[in-house]
C-alpha cells in the first residue's frame, strides 16, 4: 500500500509566515480552498481507500474534497498535528523562524532530544506520529491512504519512517501547501517514492553511518 502525506492548504497564518501549531487553528483561506479542490483533482485517479486528517481545521478542510471525490468520509486522527511551537507560537519574526530552523536541523542530524523552546522535542513528535501510521498500515493492505497533516511534522515523520530519505532532504526540502510525500510500504518499513515533486535521485540513499 501507499501512504500519501499531504500538507494542508493555505491559511492566513501561512500568508504572514507565522508559526501556528495549536489545533484546531485557523480555517483555509479562499486560496487554500482552491488548493484543496486542486488536490482532489490531482488525486482523482489514485486508488484512494481512506482519507485521514489531523485535529486541525485546516487539515480537515483540505481533506474533505479528496474524500468526497472518492465517496469516503474524512477520519480525524490524534497524533499527527503540527510540531508544538511553545514559546514561538504565533510569532512571524525572523528570530523565531531561525530558532525553529535550528531545532529542526538538530532533529535532521539525529538529535531528537532537542526541544523547540517551550515546545516539543523531535522524539515527542515521532512518538505520537508513528503509531498513527502503523495503525493506518494495519488497516489497509492495498491502495492509497491519504493523511492530511502539517509541514514540519510530516518532514520529520518521513525521515523517521523511510530509511532511504537523507537528512538533508528533510531539513531543506520544505513542503508547500498541499505538497505531498509519497511512501510505499515494504516488508521492513517504508520506501520514499516522491517528495513534493522533487527528483529524489540525489537526495535518496542509505543514511551515513557514524
Amino acid at each position: 500500500m501507499r501512504l500519501l502525506l499531504v500538507r494542508h492548504g493555505q491559511t492566513a497564518s501561512n500568508r504572514r509566515h507565522a508559526l501556528d501549531s495549536l489545533p484546531p487553528g485557523p480555517p483555509l483561506t479562499e486560496e487554500g480552498r482552491e488548493q484543496a479542490l486542486a488536490l482532489a483533482a490531482d488525486l482523482a485517479d489514485e486508488p484512494v481507500v481512506a482519507v485521514y486528517a489531523s485535529t486541525a481545521v485546516r487539515a480537515q478542510e483540505t481533506a474533505a474534497p479528496v474524500a468526497a471525490h472518492h465517496g469516503l468520509q474524512v477520519e480525524v486522527v490524534e497524533g499527527v498535528h503540527e510540531v508544538f511551537c511553545g514559546d514561538l507560537e504565533g510569532r512571524a519574526d525572523q528570530e523565531a523562524f531561525e530558532a525553529f530552523v535550528a531545532v529542526f536541523s538538530a532533529w535532521a542530524d539525529g538529535d531528537l532530544s532537542v526541544p523547540v523552546p517551550g515546545g516539543e522535542a523531535g522524539q515527542d513528535v515521532v512518538d505520537r506520529f508513528a503509531p498513527v501510521v502503523r495503525a493506518i498500515r494495519d488497516r489497509h493492505q492495498e491502495g492509497t491512504a491519504v493523511l492530511v497533516t502539517h509541514g514540519a511534522a510530516m518532514r520529520l515523520a518521513a525521515l523517521s519512517l523511510a530509511g532511504d530519505v537523507r537528512p538533508t532532504l528533510a531539513e531543506s526540502a520544505l513542503i508547500p501547501n498541499t505538497g505531498r510525500i509519497a511512501l510505499e510500504a515494504t516488508p521492513d518499513g517504508w520506501h520514499c517514492l516522491s517528495w513534493t515533486g522533487l527528483d529524489l535521485d540525489a537526495a535518496r540513499g542509505p543514511r551515513p553511518v557514524g
